[in-house]
């Protein structure tokens, strides 16, 4: 159990915690330049982000061509967030010590030779390979975050990191493109050169990749914002010990690792179980896809404003309504009908299907949550680490890249096991679940242990440094 303070350490740290007037909190004005960052690294990261999460179109007909079964696909799209997990920490520290500027061009140019070389591949063995390299472009996401937060004063890092966590949207650019790229091209080729179908479309982004490493060069501040230059590793780390940290990694593991997983995954879901085609498989994907990541702004104003913590419960909640609605399988309810009205006690059997309207709405609904709450985990990094967002935001992206990793194997085992495809929503319940009853408690703990009066300050970096360490 995470410990606690004194009462006198309590209150006075409640009292030096009250919150300044507005003209004070919101007088420093963002430095010259935080425009072109945040808009460039957006960008940067969008077309990243659709290269890195390419395979959850790319992979039906790569599986088509290559005859791979449903776990082989599941590790194509697997490996590559999976690489694009292992390197979060890493990213997140090289941004704040050497600037963000150098560490997005690296990515935007290796990612683009690799894509280009995913249209050259002719075997699955290569494909893994290939895969897993182009995962390096999802570690832009804590390079992004370290950056942008060494550009923007603390009253408006939670909006400027909402904005550049909405890059997530670049995850339904190949969602709209790749159908329509593969059917008009499939079978042909591309001013002669390139070949059509799906191997086309990794090659259109290996184009834009470079031409944003251009842009991203001229136009950002050559003289970039180091908060960590001249810190030790050791000191950089050094938060990593507190259990807070892999608390805030478990919930962007539910509101991030689960993102990814679904935004893959659920193509082939929309195909194998409401017999649609690719195209709308999708279309109807981008419909998750799109508000979990605009929203993403929208969450990071109401951190801002409300609490990051009172958000996250908001969150929970209607990702464990909506998650229990899409876990019940296809069958029959049965209504016992009690002897006091039916002296027979007939059975009632009422057939139960979700239609794929509900079901995409529901799924609709499940990614507003999704995106509100990425914001509000981010939220809580520089509020209570504002000299290590590098290394703790990458500790937090990393895990919970690394839960966009496993769980897409864990849906297809899942399913292999027990026959039900909404198993997979199943195991995001739990997950949920485990998430919102360890916050909980830690807020109840808190409170018994302080006083009530403490209800309104829970959000207080300050109070919450002295009992949660």
């Amino acid at each position: 159990m995470e410990s606690t303070a004194t009462t006198d350490q309590t209150e006075h740290l409640v009292h030096m915690s009250t919150p300044a007037p507005v003209a004070a909190t919101t007088s420093e004005p963002a430095p010259t330049g935080s425009g072109r960052v945040l808009l460039l690294s957006t960008v940067a990261f969008t077309l990243l982000f659709a290269a890195w999460l390419m395979f959850g179109v790319l992979g039906l007909p790569i599986r088509d061509e290559f005859g791979l079964s449903d776990v082989q696909l599941s590790w194509l799209s697997a490996v590559a967030i999976l690489n694009g997990a292992l390197w979060r920490l890493p990213a997140g520290i090289l941004a704040d010590r050497f600037g963000g500027r150098v560490v997005f061009l690296v990515l935007l140019l290796s990612t683009a030779v690799f894509s280009y070389l995913v249209a050259q591949a002719d075997s699955y063995a290569m494909l893994l390979v290939l895969a897993f390299c182009v995962g390096f472009a999802g570690n832009a996401f804590t390079a992004g975050i370290a950056w942008n937060s060494a550009w923007f004063p603390r009253h408006r890092q939670g909006f400027a990191l909402g904005v550049f966590g909405a890059g997530n949207v670049g995850a339904s650019v190949t969602k709209f493109i790749g159908p329509v790229l593969i059917a008009a091209t499939a079978g042909g080729t591309v001013f002669g050169v390139v070949q059509g179908g799906w191997r086309l479309v990794p090659v259109i982004y290996a184009v834009l990749l470079l031409v944003t490493a251009v842009l991203l060069w001229v136009l950002t501040p050559r003289h970039d914002r180091k908060p960590g230059q001249g810190r030790g590793l050791r000191e950089q780390l050094r938060p990593l010990r507190q259990l807070r940290v892999w608390r805030f990694s478990l919930y962007y593991v539910v509101v991030f690792g689960a993102y990814v997983a679904l935004s893959v995954w659920l193509p082939k879901y929309y195909v194998d179980n409401f017999d649609v085609s690719l195209a709308t498989a999708a279309l109807l994907t981008a419909t998750f896809i799109f508000p979990a990541s605009l929203l993403r702004p929208l969450g990071g104003w109401i951190s801002d404003r409300v609490g990051a913590r009172r958000v996250m419960y908001w969150t929970f909640g209607i990702m464990l309504a909506t998650l229990f609605l899409l876990m019940m399988p296809n069958g029959y309810i049965v209504v016992q009908v009690s002897e006091s009205f039916d002296p027979s006690g007939t059975a009632e059997v009422l057939p139960y299907a979700l239609g794929v309207v509900p079901f995409a709405l529901l799924v609709f609904l499940l990614g507003c949550a999704m995106g509100i709450g990425k914001a509000a985990v981010y939220k809580h990094i520089p509020e209570y680490f504002p000299g290590q967002v590098g290394s703790v935001g990458g500790l937090v992206g990393m895990l919970g890249a690394l839960g966009g990793f496993f769980l897409p194997p864990l849906f297809a085992y899942s399913t292999a096991w027990t026959g039900l495809p909404s198993s997979t929503f199943f195991v995001l319940f739990l997950l949920t679940g485990v998430s919102a009853v360890w916050m909980h408690l830690t807020v109840v703990h808190m409170l018994q242990q302080q006083s009530p009066g403490l209800s309104d300050h829970f959000e207080t970096p300050e109070l919450m440094e002295a009992t949660s360490r």
